[in-house]
């Protein structure tokens, strides 16, 4: 789903396994497993449930040998594009090079430049990107020095070196991150370095903290950038279960009007006029339509001054009143008592939901 008032920057397009990151393609939601990736089960479940939830890539720590190991066994035995994350140890990369859909590393803590140019040379045999990742709170210490504090022409400076080295060996197969706690800070950062280089961009605040508050503070700073045009992939950092970062990723671009998934619930906050618990009706349908990866717009509205407007946009509405309306593609189908307004409204979406599938049989046979 694309929204006229949004003009992406057309950035130069790679490939993380099949997931297109730049250009054209649509922006990509990821997330990080926190399992031990040495326990190959508990990560292969976790990467599941992400790729469940709706992730496009899912990055996965690889801090040794052991897991670089378990990182082989966990690729075969999965379908979503993995990223391995490495730091400091060039070995490691060199070991997950054939297997990894990306190499995530910071080639200013690799180490001498002969060891960054043989993971360089190993992501070119093997024909695979590598992410570099900027974060204000591992900055060069010359950096540092520099400029007394983390600031955004700081991450900017640090993002340039790497690609300098990357340049120096005739690599252009990669994106950039120039992450920090801070909004301001972030934002500041990708503006800067967008107008510097077409090189795709992944957008994220890092550290951003709990649940409701990394959330808030991810959802104003990706979507600032995200408006502006900038940004080819995302990930939501919480304090949080990995499969929210997911959700939180999707409602940000479902928002912007720049990614639909899955059921998209239009409520209204609930009043004293409310002829039915609106709250309660919309979070026991928020469950119930999780497994729902298909797009459609449902409208819970709890009395008649929003709500015939809105039923009749969505294409499934509810509006309350004496006696609740349930409208369905624009036109009133029927009364439904308050007892049974979240069974029939989940039996009207399934119900349209198998009708869509079926026709596109059809269509197709």
């Amino acid at each position: 789903m694309n929204d006229s008032w949004i003009v992406r920057k057309e950035t130069k397009p790679i490939f993380v396994g099949d997931v297109g990151v730049g250009g054209s393609h649509p922006i990509s939601i990821q997330s990080m497993t926190n399992t031990n990736t040495a326990d190959v089960q508990a990560t292969i479940g976790q990467i599941e449930d992400l790729q469940a939830a709706g992730a496009d890539i899912v990055r996965v720590s690889v801090p040794d040998k052991e897991c670089a190991i378990a990182f082989k066994k966990i690729k075969t035995a999965v379908t979503i594009p993995l990223v391995a994350d490495i730091h400091f140890d060039y070995k490691i990369a060199l070991l997950v090079a054939d297997s990894a859909d990306c190499l995530r590393i910071n080639p200013g803590n690799i180490g001498k430049a002969d060891k960054v140019q043989q993971i360089i040379q190993a992501a070119k045999d093997n024909n695979v990107p590598i992410r570099i990742g900027v974060n204000a709170g591992s900055l060069e210490k010359d950096l540092q020095k520099k400029y007394g504090e983390p600031n955004s022409d700081a991450l900017v400076e640090s993002a340039l070196r790497h690609v300098e080295i990357l340049d120096r060996y005739d690599f252009q197969n990669f994106k950039l991150s120039l992450k920090a706690s801070n909004i301001k800070m972030t934002v500041e950062s990708y503006r800067k370095f967008s107008k510097l280089l077409d090189q795709p961009l992944h957008l994220g605040i890092t550290e951003a903290g709990s649940y409701r508050a990394g959330s808030v503070k991810s959802s104003i700073g990706l979507g600032l950038l995200l408006a502006e045009g900038i940004g080819d992939t995302i990930r939501v950092s919480l304090a949080s279960d990995p499969v929210d970062e997911i959700k939180i990723g999707w409602d940000i671009l479902k928002s912007l009007n720049l990614r639909s998934r899955g059921i998209r619930i239009i409520a209204c906050p609930s009043c004293s006029r409310q002829n039915f618990n609106v709250i309660e009706v919309v979070n026991e349908l928020e469950r119930r339509f999780e497994d729902i990866s298909d797009d459609l717009e449902v409208a819970i509205i709890g009395c008649y001054v929003n709500g015939p407007g809105e039923s009749k946009a969505a294409d499934v509405g509810l509006t309350g009143g004496p006696s609740n309306l349930l409208y369905v593609d624009g036109s009133p189908l029927k009364k439904v008592s308050n007892e049974k307004l979240v069974d029939t409204i989940e039996s009207q979406v399934r119900e349209k939901l198998e009708k869509k599938a079926s026709d596109n049989i059809i269509a197709k046979g």
